[in-house]
């Protein structure tokens, strides 16, 4: 029974010994490692999930709709939802962003005042 407690010891100590070489000596390693990945075209962009790019000077419906996950056409409870679901996600009083909060008010701001 002893001589198990003592195997995982000395496994546990082997795995703390290896994380702390690879976090003082992992960067050059990494650095040798090189990873070709494949470039986005448009086709590949239009199927992907996720928007890549920054906001605009200035919101416009389009950007709001990306913004908030909704249809440029949707009701206004699809965007109160929309927008209650992602605060949620990105408040920063629970560790998000201050100014992606802003950015995600500034959507739903637009948004309610185009359907009005």
């Amino acid at each position: 029974m002893s001589s198990g407690i003592v195997v995982a010891g000395l496994a546990m100590a082997a795995v703390g010994f290896a994380g702390r070489y690879l976090s003082k000596h992992g960067k050059p390693l990494m650095q040798k490692i090189q990873v070709q990945l494949p470039a986005m075209d448009a086709a590949s962009f239009a199927n992907s999930k996720y928007y890549k790019g920054g906001f605009d000077q200035k919101m416009d419906k389009r950007e709001a709709s990306l913004i908030l996950g909704v249809s440029p056409s949707a009701h206004r409870s699809k965007i109160k939802e929309a927008h209650k679901r992602i605060m949620v996600l990105n408040h920063p009083d629970k560790g998000g962003s201050p100014y992606l909060a802003a950015k995600i008010n500034e959507a739903k701001d637009l948004m309610d005042n185009l359907k009005k």
